[in-house]
């Protein structure tokens, strides 16, 4: 199925409003730039005392059930305030200017409040534009090499780059692969970073289980635009499951 050159441009005009509008508003404030711990606190306590008052209720956005399990339940900081709960909206918090989303993980049993870094989001945005353009005048998406059974690198000269898009790791500040699927779907490939937690820290995770919480149990962020990994042999490998 072909993409229409009207879409690609529309992608590229949202993105054009997001980078301009509220993204980075106040950029050279450096507390929009960085994640800050007692911020995140503030947050966490304010979902549990909102979790009290509404017997075991989250204050999240509603999204799409097919939403990715780590972008897909945002905290809505207008229930928060609605509850007094919340007097101010954290100042790197998307809605507040800043670069960061706040989220939930494992929002039904023990919801903990962490953080996307939407730098990572502008990167893919920007892929997924030359993606749409290059898919208007070509049936297949521009495939690199085969890195697994269904994912590939990108040929990022056939998108119109002049080198490799990557992004910046959240965790361990290193540039990360930009993959994508049989589908033309892209994502960002965590192996470095999951194989880092795998072999410098304490887990009981076995093959079969999806060890991206690696990441967003012991870190403030969560790993998003990601595919589900397991391990074998002690190494991180693609988990092929429904994201």
């Amino acid at each position: 199925m072909k993409y229409t050159y009207i879409r690609a441009f529309g992608v590229l005009f949202a993105v054009s409003l997001f980078l301009s509008g509220c993204l980075y508003p106040d950029n050279e404030l450096a507390k929009n730039q960085v994640p800050n711990e007692d911020q995140l606190e503030l947050v966490q306590k304010s979902v549990n005392e909102y979790r009290e008052k509404t017997n075991g209720l989250v204050p999240i956005k509603t999204k799409e059930q097919d939403t990715p399990i780590f972008q897909k339940y945002l905290v809505d900081f207008t229930a928060l305030k609605e509850k007094h709960l919340l007097t101010e909206i954290p100042g790197n918090a998307y809605e507040n200017g800043g670069v960061y989303q706040y989220t939930l993980i494992t929002p039904e049993d023990n919801p903990r409040v962490k953080l996307i870094d939407l730098r990572i989001t502008e990167t893919i945005r920007k892929v997924s534009v030359q993606l749409d353009i290059y898919r208007n005048e070509h049936l297949y998406p521009p495939y690199g090499d085969q890195i697994a059974n269904g994912i590939y690198k990108l040929n990022y000269k056939k998108l119109g780059f002049d080198s490799e898009p990557v992004v910046e790791s959240p965790y361990s500040q290193k540039n990360l692969p930009i993959i994508m699927d049989t589908e033309g779907k892209i994502y960002v490939d965590y192996r470095m970073d999951l194989y880092e937690a795998l072999t410098e820290g304490k887990h009981d995770y076995k093959e079969g289980d999806d060890i991206r919480y690696l990441l967003a149990e012991n870190t403030p962020f969560v790993p998003v635009y990601s595919l589900p990994y397991t391990v074998h042999d002690g190494e991180p490998v693609f988990l092929h499951v429904n994201k």
